[in-house]
């Protein structure tokens, strides 16, 4: 703990998001990052807990004080080998992380948190800067091969450890690039493409194989892998849109919100889309269903196509703005997000529900919704209620659905090897990762369920770990 006193003398202070008319003109990222006497004085605000409520809370146990100490002594390399000691991709969550960390640090007990997450965000940066992150291959390799099925932060993150291991890993992965989620479910303005690419340069340059294109399950034979590799780890997400079943649904302009954004992401990258099947919101009212960051990602991307009005609804309850007492620090905070997205110009509603789709020739034209309240039967199950003459009728030409997931796919290479599903129907493991199948790992979530990043890099790491095991 460099400064004793740095959390008395010093306020928190946020790097900030670029000026609203600047940002929502392009797909550039939005947060901007402060000089580094600033970053240096918000790390002096850690004053190494006795007990690092922070670490607690971190997915990956993050040595949150031992790195902030670092910066704070300008020690980037120390830093950065820090951080990759529990994370291998701090420059994913350094930038996407909701920080967990932050809602735990004790400062937070006076909304004051120290800047974790944009701190991590600057050690990275400075370590590539820097030259301190470079390939490093492994120096002997163990002769086992592992196939990794699917590229997201789950599965990078197993193939990152396995390949250092000493182990070779081929990555396969069924879209025409690599990143899974990371790559198509999260806007630029969040997390640019190029931050994903300069990482994987350093993977190819350490060894690891990666295979686009590669629909294991379908083109791509399970068998034959089975036959070729020694341990295999299934990390394919968990996809599956929930849905909803009401009329109108089959209506032109009612989209996953996941399509729209896959689409517009490769739009950004150069591709081009027949005007019959590009989804545009421009000009259009747009209603994203769905309160969550995916939902929050469909609005900032509505608004950057220059959408005529952007309605985001819930069906839950609007959440307060502060804790509540049976909700007290350091657990996450059931309290109302903003987003840099919904700054930009959104009107958001909660406790609604959708009745119908209304359209014309075809197309999507209106929605009807209903007010609901929550309440608990016998049981003490929570069960929502029309509200009686609160059905109204709003404009919509354009409808995203970003209600969440619900498992994995299931179609094609789950159904084909037979794995046993949980109540979910996310495939199940032991506490090593291993499925039914024991040559089989599953990790992220595939196996958890849809959840954080971090916890999918995290869970990746784990899963490793145990297939390391199982390969001596």
């Amino acid at each position: 703990m460099g400064n004793p006193k740095g959390f008395l003398e010093i306020k928190r202070k946020e790097a900030g998001y670029r000026p609203v008319r600047d940002r929502v003109g392009d797909f550039g990222e939005v947060e901007q990052t402060l000089n580094l006497e600033d970053r240096i004085d918000q790390a002096s605000r850690c004053m190494d807990c006795g007990i690092p409520f922070c670490h607690w809370a971190c997915p990956t146990s993050s040595k949150i004080p031992e790195w902030q100490d670092a910066v704070y002594r300008e020690n980037w390399e120390e830093a950065s080998q820090i951080l990759h000691s529990t994370n291998s991709f701090p420059e994913f969550t350094g930038r996407i992380c909701p920080a967990p960390c932050e809602k735990s640090c004790v400062l937070s007990l006076h909304n004051a948190p120290v800047t974790i997450r944009e701190n991590e965000a600057a050690v990275i940066e400075k370590a590539f800067e820097y030259g301190y992150i470079k390939a490093r291959p492994p120096k002997v390799r163990t002769g086992k091969k592992v196939a990794v099925i699917g590229s997201g932060p789950a599965g990078l993150s197993v193939a990152d450890l396995l390949n250092k291991a000493g182990h070779s890993v081929t990555v396969f992965e069924k879209d025409d690039a690599i990143g899974g989620l990371l790559r198509y479910g999260i806007p630029d303005f969040k997390l640019d493409k190029g931050v994903i690419d300069r990482r994987l340069e350093i993977f190819i340059e350490e060894g690891i194989e990666f295979r686009t294109q590669q629909n294991v399950g379908g083109d791509v034979s399970f068998t034959e892998l089975e036959a070729e590799y020694d341990a295999i780890c299934i990390a394919i997400g968990a996809t599956k849109p929930r849905d909803l079943p009401i009329k109108g649904r089959e209506l032109n302009g009612v989209h996953f919100a996941m399509d729209f954004l896959k689409q517009q992401n490769k739009v950004i990258r150069g591709d081009e889309f027949e005007k019959d099947v590009r989804i545009s919101a421009k000009g259009k009212n747009v209603v994203v269903i769905g309160g969550g960051d995916t939902g929050s990602d469909c609005v900032g991307t509505s608004i950057r196509q220059k959408a005529k009005s952007v309605l985001q609804i819930e069906l839950l309850p609007k959440p307060p703005e502060e804790r509540i007492e049976s909700n007290p620090w350091p657990y996450w905070p059931q309290t109302l997000r903003t987003s840099s997205s919904h700054l930009e110009g959104c009107e958001r509603r909660w406790s609604l529900t959708s009745k119908e789709i209304e359209g014309e020739n075809g197309d999507v034209k209106s929605l009807k919704i209903s007010q609901i309240e929550w309440t608990k039967d016998e049981n003490g199950q929570f069960k929502m209620n029309d509200i009686p003459g609160t059905e109204e009728t709003i404009d919509a030409d354009l409808i995203l659905l970003a209600m969440g997931f619900v498992h994995p796919i299931h179609e094609g290479l789950v159904t084909e090897l037979g794995l046993e599903l949980d109540a979910r129907g996310n495939i199940k493991t032991d506490a090593k990762g291993q499925t039914s199948n024991s040559k089989i790992f599953c990790s992220g979530d595939a196996t958890t369920g849809a959840s954080l990043v971090v916890r999918a890099l995290d869970n990746g790491r784990k899963t490793a770990k145990s297939i390391h095991e199982y390969l001596k």
